[in-house]
């Protein structure tokens, strides 16, 4: 077993833990997680995330709206997101950013109006981002774009090689999933390869995209090893050795001490 794993997107606020969130959480440092990033994807999850952060000390909280969650926003969640920011361990803005793969998404240009406020506020308060991109890869690069003085992940990583080099040569951070593991996993596999370890961390977006053998269950961070372990062959260097080059990337994006 690996220690020392660093899951830097995982979603323990999502009602499929609702019959044994305390169990499962409690479960993570005897499987060798050390630290859990919770992003939110509203308000509500946001104001979830932040609260499980104050009660673990290994999990920290960022809070934001996810782009399928968009459609009510108001101007006004500005500052309630601004309030949420600055609470104990709230370590980035997310889960922001776009989203076109379902065709009852939010509009797209609400999406990115809501997308670049978010990026306004990390901007305002100096914390990183955690960008979702979903079939939008040309939208949230300009976007990224416009706000050069925000650094980010792009996290469970869907673009090409070459995006990822650019992401990487703006300072910005790669995150991949269980993905990784998945026999048809080509472009993940090359974007992994093309960037530099330094510029990657790893997560399991729990409850969702669980590596295999576990696919098709419900993920928690405790198979974060598994992707450690495909990162490390991938880069042909020992698993124990991605584990701490990883968490270390995890610790200084976040801002979290040793």
């Amino acid at each position: 077993m690996l220690t020392g794993l660093f899951d830097t997107h995982a979603h323990y606020d999502a009602r499929q833990f609702d019959p044994d969130r305390e169990q499962v959480l409690a479960a993570l440092p005897g499987l060798g997680v050390e630290l859990v990033v919770n992003p939110g994807c509203d308000l509500a999850s946001s104001r979830q995330a932040a609260e499980l952060a104050s009660r673990y000390s290994f999990v920290y909280a960022a809070v934001g709206v996810h782009p399928e969650e968009c459609g009510d926003w108001q101007d006004s969640d500005v500052e309630e997101l601004r309030t949420l920011a600055a609470r104990p361990k709230v370590v980035a803005v997310g889960e922001i950013g776009l989203d076109y793969y379902w065709p009852e998404n939010p509009p797209r240009e609400l999406q990115k109006r809501v997308f670049r406020a978010q990026m306004a506020l990390a901007r305002e308060l100096n914390l990183p981002v955690i960008v979702h991109d979903r079939e939008a890869h040309g939208d949230s690069m300009d976007v990224v774009r416009e706000f050069p003085e925000v650094r980010g992940v792009f996290h469970c990583f869907s673009g090409s090689a070459e995006m990822a080099r650019e992401l990487a040569g703006l300072g910005w951070m790669i995150s991949f999933t269980g993905v990784l593991t998945y026999k048809n996993a080509r472009k993940a596999v090359e974007a992994a390869q093309a960037v530099p370890l330094e510029h990657i961390m790893i997560e399991t977006d729990s409850p969702y995209m669980a590596p295999v053998p576990h696919r098709g269950e419900r993920n928690h961070s405790g198979h974060v090893e598994l992707v450690c372990r495909r990162l490390a062959e991938l880069k042909g260097i020992a698993p124990d050795e991605c584990s701490i080059i990883t968490q270390g990337n995890g610790r200084r994006f976040f801002h979290i001490q040793e």
